[in-house]
């Protein structure tokens, strides 16, 4: 039995080590340090293993209480550097990169790619100081390590009638957290691809799955045969996995799609919001000919520092409407009893990716430029398309703008409010309507439908209907965003 020795060093090395985890998964400050126990020092019973450190599933953002393994990076006998990226952590959110802070080589795999809802601080890998140490844990398990760290949704034992009598009073139990485990061994989005945990890179992994390519079809070039970016940019065979070939041969054929944790996730939430969240739904066609003809403007002279976007500047506009209507720039707390008006505009904005819907924050948009929430959009996008986003940068916001203006079969729609929201806004496609012109005769103008959804345990109808004709204003005389 494998003994746990702490000396005071040992134990400011594993907080230390903690403390370290990237920041690019977890945000330091916001989550204390206690709430990864990363690393921990053993010591072998009697000789019989020699030292090494047992890695533990981290907290990753501050209500993580359980992970999914995603693809490893290192395998037993690989060196492992400082800030060197060991495993890929799934959260219902993202897949985060866990780099390891020390030396060492990996010698066991406690917990495979696809385990699912891993407690914070279970065992999952072992680490020595010398490949040489390696082979002594090939039968090192994870009861040998301590065993499965229990999760908030485990049900545990019912203490005896005398236990309860002898237990001291404790704090109230933290509330529950959401679970997305669907009972059944995580099959992440990756392998939904039909493979199983092939080697490769995360760009490599991130093209295949918006490309639609199994990994297994890919010959992997890099190092060890993995597979790299340019191996998938470089495929050429069939896409979207075995069933393609079965209907090109036979017709149509049925597919069983996995609920992941970021589906369930996703589904969860917004069949909460529509049945706590008394919606009801303003719409205004608003003219967007000066605001065209703004952005032209200011994209000529740009020089190639930034190229603006209509909706960078309809996200501007929204910060300059809630600025002047706080009632909907809010949301329902009932658990503590109050309507929270919020002092900054923070707009999430909504964005497709390949394994579904996520809304990155413009924060304090109501006090940036369009220049400075242009390239936060583009850098917030890119990352959350390839699930590097940091918790603190989906979590959250104020107001929720869903744009599908992309799409010019989109006229009018019609979004589900991101609690604990008081409001979103949807913008259809821009399209050309017919006007009486100054002379008497008709001129075509640039309108787009924007309706606001909005939450009436907040909102008024007036009130939303009040908004909307602030943003109307705003949005059609595009020189009041200086103001």
């Amino acid at each position: 039995m494998v003994a746990a020795v702490f000396s005071r060093r040992t134990a400011l090395l594993a907080s230390r080590a903690a403390g370290r985890v990237n920041s690019a998964t977890c945000l330091r400050s916001a989550v204390p340090r206690n709430s990864f126990p990363s690393f921990a020092r053993y010591y072998a019973d009697k000789s019989s293993l020699p030292s090494h450190t047992v890695v533990n599933m981290p907290a990753l953002s501050p209500t993580m209480t359980a992970g999914n393994i995603g693809g490893w990076q290192k395998q037993p006998g690989d060196k492992v550097s400082p800030g060197d990226v060991l495993v890929e952590i799934e959260t219902d959110k993202a897949q985060m990169d866990f780099e390891y802070q020390d030396e060492g080589i990996l010698a066991k795999i406690l917990l495979q790619t696809g385990e699912k809802d891993v407690g914070v601080g279970s065992p999952i890998a072992v680490m020595v100081g010398d490949a040489a140490d390696v082979d002594a844990f090939k039968d090192f398990t994870v009861d040998d390590a301590g065993g499965k760290a229990a999760t908030q949704t485990e049900s545990k034992p019912e203490k005896t009638s005398e236990s309860k009598e002898e237990s001291k009073p404790s704090s109230p139990a933290p509330s529950a957290q959401e679970s997305t485990s669907t009972g059944d061994r995580l099959q992440t989005s990756l392998e939904q691809l039909e493979g199983l945990g092939y080697a490769a890179s995360a760009a490599a992994r991130t093209l295949a799955l918006e490309k639609g390519i199994p990994l297994k079809n890919i010959k992997g070039t890099g190092l060890g045969g993995r597979i790299t970016e340019e191996d998938v940019q470089k495929y050429s065979g069939p896409t979207g996995g075995s069933g393609a070939s079965a209907a090109a041969s036979s017709g149509l054929v049925d597919q069983d799609i996995p609920i992941s944790g970021m589906r369930k996730s996703i589904a969860s939430r917004l069949q909460s919001s529509m049945q706590n969240s008394p919606h009801f739904y303003v719409s205004s066609s608003i003219s967007v000919t000066k605001l065209l003809k703004l952005r032209t403007a200011l994209n000529a002279t740009a020089e190639g520092e930034y190229k603006l976007s209509v909706n960078d500047l309809i996200v501007k506009a929204v910060a300059v409407a809630l600025k002047k209507h706080p009632n909907v720039n809010a949301s329902w707390l009932e658990s503590e009893g109050v309507i929270r008006q919020y002092g900054s505009v923070d707009v999430s904005v909504a964005v497709n990716t390949p394994v579904g819907l996520i809304t990155p924050i413009v924060k304090a948009a109501h006090a940036k430029g369009l220049e400075s929430i242009s390239k936060e959009i583009i850098e917030l996008a890119t990352r959350a398309r390839s699930g590097k986003l940091k918790p603190e940068e989906y979590q959250g916001g104020t107001f929720t703008v869903s744009n599908m203006g992309m799409n010019p079969a989109v006229s009018l729609f019609t979004a589900i409010i991101n609690p604990p929201h008081a409001a979103i806004l949807s913008v259809a496609a821009p399209k050309k309507v017919a006007i009486p012109g100054s002379d008497g005769g008709i001129e075509w103008d640039d309108q787009i439908a924007f309706t606001g959804s909005f939450d009436h345990r907040i909102v008024d109808g007036v009130a939303g209907a009040e908004f909307m004709r602030t943003l109307k204003k705003v949005v059609e005389n595009p020189m009041e965003m200086l103001l």
